[in-house]
């Protein structure tokens, strides 16, 4: 009997304990029903969080306002642009009850990203904000967002590695038409077939332009590419709208940006705005598969049964205001972005939700280990 008793203390005190989701996060394709497991997250609520370090543009949360100039030539339009930290700006609400409604701004509480329609130097003043981490791999992702209604920007949702290695989800604000109830998203690979052809993707296979049945500027929409192994799918509020595949699509690891620009490109972004324009992001919700050794392995280490009830969790669709980050040990081991709000993670830049998940972790351990400690003590 003594010896039942101890193998309890083995597996107890050695078997793994873990919260849910340990095993990743699951989501199913719009075109064949095939499902995807992806090891890692970043969630980001931008109604709640502040991404600007108080409008210095220090990185915070896993993103990194930009600030850089490109000439006209570089941006291959009539005007340069100028990316500058205080066209980025964080509109939070300070309601941590509220998903929406008005930021302290008295816009749309999430993230603006402002184009001025003041040329500064022969350049557009414009926005971008980009994930700090590069090794964002195949994987799904998606953002709320609300386009600007005025004409002559583009507004930008993609993943980037370089130029020949990007996918994009585009609005061109000039190709709105809300007496005709035109509203294309233009959903874009530049890929080296892109490079031949000038950076065109227009002469190209790996642009497609698709209607959609609401006005994008009107209110906030989930939009989403589903990057996996040689094909890309794009979505928009759940619904699949495109997909592409074959050559061009990126089979390295990259990042994410939100984007807003223009430089007077009549084949593009047209422009500049005649007044400054906001576009306005509400959410991202990354699913990927890192490609850093040290992410794998932890993946690894913490997923001892995939087939384990609660090990890998289903990305839900179509609800906007549920985050994995927000719920009960639902994040175990993955990388924390700051604290603060809806979406964050519980830790300082950079290192493990953890602190939580780990205090849980010996709590559930020590328990463990004085309940097997006494059942051996009355067995003898």
């Amino acid at each position: 009997m003594a010896s039942y008793w101890i193998l309890v203390v083995l597996s107890l005190l050695f078997g793994p304990v873990f919260g849910d989701c340990e095993c990743g996060y699951s989501m199913t394709t719009g075109s064949d029903g095939s499902q995807h497991i992806f090891t890692d997250l970043h969630e980001t609520d931008f109604i709640h969080i502040d991404v600007t370090g108080d409008g210095e543009g220090a990185a915070s949360h896993g993103w990194a306002p930009q600030g850089y100039n490109i000439s006209s030539q570089a941006s291959r339009g009539p005007f340069g642009e100028s990316f500058a930290v205080r066209n980025v700006m964080s509109n939070t609400n300070k309601d941590k009850g509220a998903f929406g409604g008005r930021g302290t701004l008295g816009l749309d509480a999430g993230l603006l990203l402002v184009v001025r329609n003041v040329l500064q130097t022969k350049r557009v003043p414009v926005a971008e904000v980009s994930t700090t981490g590069l090794d964002y791999f195949y994987g799904t992702f998606r953002a709320g967002i609300k386009v600007t209604d005025v004409p002559g920007t583009c507004s930008a949702f993609f993943w980037y590695q370089n130029d020949t290695q990007e996918i994009d989800i585009e609005f061109l604000s000039a190709q709105f038409d809300r007496a005709k109830g035109i509203f294309p998203v233009n959903f874009v690979l530049q890929s080296k077939e892109a490079a031949a052809a000038g950076f065109d993707a227009a002469n190209t296979t790996g642009l497609r332009r698709v209607n959609l049945p609401f006005d994008p500027s009107a209110d906030f929409h989930e939009y989403r590419f589903d990057f996996l192994p040689n094909r890309v799918l794009f979505y928009a509020d759940g619904d699949l709208l495109s997909e592409m595949t074959g050559s061009s699509v990126p089979s390295t690891p990259g990042h994410l940006l939100l984007s807003h620009w223009s430089n007077g490109n009549p084949g593009w972004s047209h422009g500049p705005p005649t007044v400054d324009a906001v576009t306005t992001v509400s959410y991202v919700k990354a699913y990927f598969n890192s490609s850093l050794e040290q992410r794998q392995q932890d993946f690894a280490s913490r997923c001892k049964d995939p087939a384990a009830g609660g090990a890998v969790c289903a990305i839900p669709d179509r609800n906007a205001t549920f985050f994995f980050s927000n719920g009960d040990n639902m994040t175990p081991n993955q990388t924390s972005y700051g604290d603060g709000g809806t979406g964050g993670a519980g830790a300082d830049d950079g290192g493990k939700k953890g602190d939580e998940n780990a205090a849980a972790g010996l709590a559930a351990y020590s328990w463990a280990l004085w309940l097997a400690l006494a059942l051996v003590h009355i067995s003898l």
